[in-house]
Order: C-alpha cells, then structure tokens, then sequence
C-alpha cells in the first residue's frame, strides 16, 4: 500500500469519525429550532469556508476535533448600542432584513439614522431617529447584521441554545456521542459479517524462550480446554484465564496433527502481576449467521468498551506515566499502521476510535459534552439554571488544559517519532 493511499485512509478516518460526532449535535440542534451558526471539522485557522442556508460549514487547519456553534452558548459578537449610527434595508412587508453597522454612505436603497431603541432577541424591533423624526421598524427573525464585510444572522431568544428545555438541550449535546456508539456499532456489524467468526482456538506464534515455549507450545496448535474448562472459539477466556493464574500450573489439552496432547504451562507474571506466556492466538473462520453476526457485534462493542473504561480506570489510578500517553500524531501512525495490515484492520480500529471518542466525550471533564449534560442535570434538580459566566468560565478553564494536556501529549508523539 502506498503512503499516499495510507495517508488519505488517515485522513478519511478522521474526517468521519468527527463528521458523525458533530452532526449528531447539529441535527438534533436544528430539530430543537436552535439556530446552528457554524459546523467545523478541526479548530484553528479556517482552510475552507461555505455557507448554506443559516449555517456556515468549515474545514480548519488543526485535526483535533470539531465543534458545532450554537446561537446562544456564547455572547453574541456584533453589539448595537443606542446612540449608534446605522443603516438599514427593508423587504416589501416593512421588515428589516439588513442591519449595516459600516460604511453607511457606500450602501444604497437604505434608510440611515441613530440608533434610539432595539431589541433584536424578545421584540424584534428597532426604533431609529432619521432627520429628527423617530421611526420604529420591525426587525426580520433573520435578519443579517453587516459589518466589516461579513454577515452574521441575528438570534432571536427562541432560536437561542438557552430558550430550549433541558430535554432539547441534553439531547442536543448527548447525540454527539451516541452517533459515535451508532457509528461503532455499524463498523463492528460491518466486520463480523466480513471476516467470519472463529471455530477454534489456535496459536498464532510462540514466542521461543518464553512460558508457552518451555512448556512445548507450537505454532498451529488448537486449544481445546484449559483445566477442564472448553475453550472452543472464546479467545478472549483463555486470555483470560492465562492473565489470571500467574505462576500457578494450568493443564492444557491441545490439538496437533489429529493428535490431542496434554500441556502444563505456567503463565508467568509481569510487572503488573497478571499472567503471560508469550503466545499470539487466531483461530479458523467460517461465515458467520445472521445470529452470529448479532453475537458477535455484541461481544466486540461490550468487550472494547470494557477496555476502554479500564483505561480510563488506570489512567485516573496513576498506573500511566505521562510518556504512554498518545495525542493526534500518535493516533495518526496508530491508524497509518492498521491501514497498512489490511480493510479488516482498519475498520476495527476505526470502531474502536468511535466507541473511545463517544465515551471520552460523556465523561464529566470540563468543556466536553459529558461536563454539559453534568451542569443541564443540576439545572434540572434546582429548577433553575447554573449562572451562565460561571458554567462559561469552567468550559473556558477545562478546554484550556484540555488543550495543554493535547500539547504535552503532541509533544510526546514527536519526541517519540524522533527517537523511533
């Protein structure tokens, strides 16, 4: 496979596993009547930028996520104030569609004056002084403001991310995540049916020198049962069962040439205590049903989430340096790698990715979705919301180290790219 090929597959793979999360915010903002202002893939500097219908979809420099921006959840950028000279253009109903904040005497077919009254979020109206009369217009709920060149759609309260129930909003935020549990559970579905299901147990390598080896382990061998226990084709039980009898003798029977032999083995234990005996493990296929297709799917989304949660479990614990941890370049030559070992590979991976990327963002670590749905909660016990500048400055705060943390770890992934 060539490194061109290997890098578009890099980047298609992040492209929509950060798609889906965001859409799944979007679509159900857009059902709430919350008024989307920008969808973003990557943060930083824009490299592409269009606009269609209210949104504004862009593809940034830095491939470190993405984020769907909602009227409301921050302070509006353009401020008018009484006292201000403005112009504005009406539509044939009376209504203002345009509000120019600059170079007035550049726009034509608009009325100019000073600013007396506006209300751009509850009346939607604007009062203006214009050659000493006082003039009150209705405003359009989707009038633009214009300013600096750029147009940018006024948020009427009801289309605010605040003025929806806790209900809309919670869904709004939790369907990020949950597109990616979709998106896992579709990868995985994809692969059962793809590469079958195993009908055995068998030893893919042995390691020479290691506790398998001395035992009398060989490559090829099908293992049938583990002190008595059938093994059958539940790789992840022998696992098991190795990782947990650390120096105790266990009793295998394996298959050899049509022959079943009987094979002590003693796993022996890491620096972390659990058992090893240096083997990889494969198994035969065959194609799998349409129950087994379901099984299957089942056993990898519960099976990868478990290890998802013991990784996060250790890493709370401290039974992670700071040098294991990956960022963004890390992620990238982890995929580049299961690109390179084939369709099959990749689609785990890409499962994995999703199953990781919905679970990391549901937990309740500031200026993710899980910290969010944490404050909607309380919201909901207290009947009334937290104040928005605290909750803001949390998020602020959190995506501040969040960033840090991207940092350090990025710093890792390069260091480790240098020293090979």
């Amino acid at each position: 496979m060539s490194t061109i090929e290997v890098v578009l597959k890099v980047i298609l793979l992040f492209f929509v596993l950060v798609t889906i999360h965001e859409w799944g915010h979007f679509y159900f903002a857009k059902r709430a009547g919350i008024l989307v202002r920008e969808f973003a893939i990557g943060f930083g500097p824009k490299l592409f930028s269009y606009k269609k219908g209210e949104t504004r979809y862009t593809l940034r420099l830095l491939p470190i996520g993405g984020f769907v921006r909602m009227a409301g959840e921050d302070p509006e950028i353009v401020q008018v104030n009484p006292g201000q000279t403005v112009a504005i253009k009406l539509n044939t109903a009376g209504e203002i569609t345009h509000l120019y904040l600059d170079q007035l005497n550049t726009r034509a077919q608009v009325i100019q004056g000073v600013v007396e009254f506006i209300d751009l979020e509850w009346q939607l109206t604007l009062t203006l002084e214009v050659d000493g009369e006082k003039l009150t217009f209705p405003v359009h709920p989707r009038a633009m403001m214009v300013t600096k060149g750029s147009e940018t759609q006024i948020a009427p309260y009801n289309r605010q991310f605040g003025s929806k129930s806790v209900g809309k909003r919670a869904l709004s935020i939790v369907m990020g995540p949950v597109m990616n549990f979709l998106l896992a559970i579709v990868l995985f579905f994809i692969l059962i049916m793809i590469t079958g299901v195993f009908t055995n147990v068998k030893l893919d390598t042995v390691d020479p020198g290691k506790a398998g080896d001395k035992a009398g382990l060989k490559a090829g061998d099908i293992v049938i049962s583990v002190n008595n226990e059938p093994i059958g084709e539940n790789r992840e039980k022998l696992t098991t069962l190795i990782q947990q009898n650390p120096n105790k003798k266990m009793s295998w029977l394996v298959e050899r040439g049509g022959s079943t032999i009987p094979i002590d083995v003693v796993p022996l234990a890491d620096d972390a205590g659990t058992g090893k005996v240096g083997i990889k493990i494969s198994g035969d296929k065959r194609s799998a049903n349409a129950s087994e297709v379901i099984t299957g799917t089942y056993k990898q989304v519960v099976g990868s989430t478990i290890g998802i949660l013991t990784s996060f479990k250790m890493l709370i614990f401290g039974q992670f340096k700071m040098d294991d941890l990956g960022g963004p370049v890390r992620t990238a030559q982890v995929t580049a790698e299961f690109a390179r070992m084939g369709m099959s590979y990749l689609i785990f991976w890409a499962a994995t990715l999703s199953l990781y990327l919905g679970i990391f963002n549901l937990l309740p670590i500031p200026a993710l979705d899980g910290s969010r749905l944490l404050f909607m909660g309380i919201e909901a016990l207290r009947g009334k919301p937290v104040d928005p500048n605290r909750e803001s400055m949390v998020h602020f705060v959190g995506f501040a180290l969040l960033m840090l943390l991207m940092v350090a770890v990025t710093y890792n992934d390069i260091l480790r790219l240098i020293n090979g």
